[in-house]
């Protein structure tokens, strides 16, 4: 089985199909990505360094912004994401 889903090819993040724990590796598009934290099953990685306020996209859709730098490998959620929902 796949540990990560990426539907769209700009995704910049993906979701975790298992519980990834820090220092794994997981591999997308054939390039092998160290994991910066320990990641819930069903939550998004990154995928390249994403700058605080760069746009994140999951399944080929913006979700949000990023409201710091964000490192290749780094858990993303809401310590680090401000939702689309919240756009002014």
């Amino acid at each position: 089985m796949e540990t990560v889903l990426r539907i769209d090819p700009k995704d910049n993040l993906v979701t975790c199909l298992r519980a990834v724990k820090s220092g794994e590796e997981i591999t997308v598009d054939g390039e092998k990505i160290k994991v910066r934290g320990d990641v819930p099953q069903f939550h998004k990685i990154a995928i390249e360094d994403i700058p605080k306020g760069g746009i994140c996209y999951k399944y080929g859709q913006v979700i949000g912004k990023a409201s710091v730098d964000i490192k290749k490998g780094d858990y993303v959620h809401v310590h680090n994401l401000v939702s689309a929902k919240d756009f002014n």
